[in-house]
């Protein structure tokens, strides 16, 4: 009869293992910093214990990831202005490597917090009852669907459609109110709306098939047949710079490149000259920031 009640249960298993520190190291020393403490926990509880899809997840299947908060000022009682540290990563095949997914950083994050005030996330209310105390929550759960569905691109072709919309619904319904910024057209170049739509947008399909053969045509089979990985990473440039030249300065090609600079240094290192000569081409276009690194490393 047990037997038979445990295999009742529905398999449950979160899709992240996310990692959340708060630091307060800025804020000025009369504040009690127990309440970033208690922050962090119900942070790292909200990301933790929290099913973001249908899908079972094994343990070892997790979604490695880190948010780094770092609360730079307090704007009024309760309400502090934060930058956010986004980073997450996939495994890698036959390898202890892990490739990056996201490292990415923030800048527009404000919000209200009382300490022991429950710090909860709720779809179909995204804005909440008070704008700036619901803003940190949308902008985890924002990320928490960027990630897995970049995880699930990375995997298959366009496997991370579903949550791409999900995170489009908290961009569409983001809190509203004074302080509150990152979710609008006009908010700037660089924010969550337009990471958002530069996913969902179907003028940039060729992002999708640039995700899943970077890391599943590419990196996953770097410890097998590196010499075709290889390639076919080189292939993935080729289709990021057409991409850039047909539509110059996107969001996605800064974030997709953001910390992939030694990634790709380390790949093309042992490429015969002319992939290097290419790769060193095409980097120095589409990755202006760490041209002479590729110049200096891969010659």
């Amino acid at each position: 009869m047990i037997l038979c009640c445990l295999m009742a249960v529905p398999a449950v298993s979160q899709e992240l293992q996310a990692r959340v520190s708060v630091v307060a190291s800025r804020v000025n020393s009369t504040v009690d910093k127990k309440i970033f403490t208690t922050l962090q926990t119900q942070l790292n509880n909200l990301l933790n214990n929290r099913k973001w899809t249908n899908d079972v997840f094994q343990p070892n299947e997790k979604i490695e990831c880190s948010f780094l908060l770092n609360i730079e000022s307090i704007v009024e009682t309760n309400v502090y202005k934060a930058t956010l540290t986004i980073q997450a990563a996939r495994p890698v095949y036959n390898s202890s490597y892990k490739a990056a997914l996201v490292n990415f950083i923030d800048a527009d994050v404000t919000f209200k917090y009382q300490e022991f005030q429950p710090v909860e996330f709720n779809e179909s209310r995204v804005q909440g009852t008070d704008a700036a105390a619901a803003n940190l929550p949308a902008i985890l759960a924002y990320y928490a669907y960027m990630i897995i569905g970049l995880d699930y691109d990375s995997f298959s072709p366009k496997g991370g459609e579903l949550f791409y919309r999900k995170a489009q619904n908290i961009v569409n319904n983001a809190p509203e109110g004074r302080n509150v910024t990152g979710w609008r057209v006009f908010d700037g170049q660089r924010n969550r709306y337009w990471l958002n739509e530069n996913l969902i947008n179907t003028r940039y399909n060729i992002i999708h098939d640039v995700l899943y053969a970077y890391y599943r045509k590419g990196m996953d089979n770097m410890a097998g047949a590196e010499a075709e990985a290889r390639k076919n990473l080189l292939e993935t440039l080729i289709q990021l710079q057409a991409f850039n030249k047909e539509n110059a300065n996107t969001m996605f090609l800064q974030f997709f490149l953001q910390g992939k600079a030694q990634e790709l240094i380390g790949v093309f290192k042992k490429g015969t000259g002319e992939q290097k000569n290419k790769a060193i081409d095409i980097l120095s276009e589409i990755d202006v920031i760490n041209a002479s690194r590729y110049k200096q490393e891969l010659r």
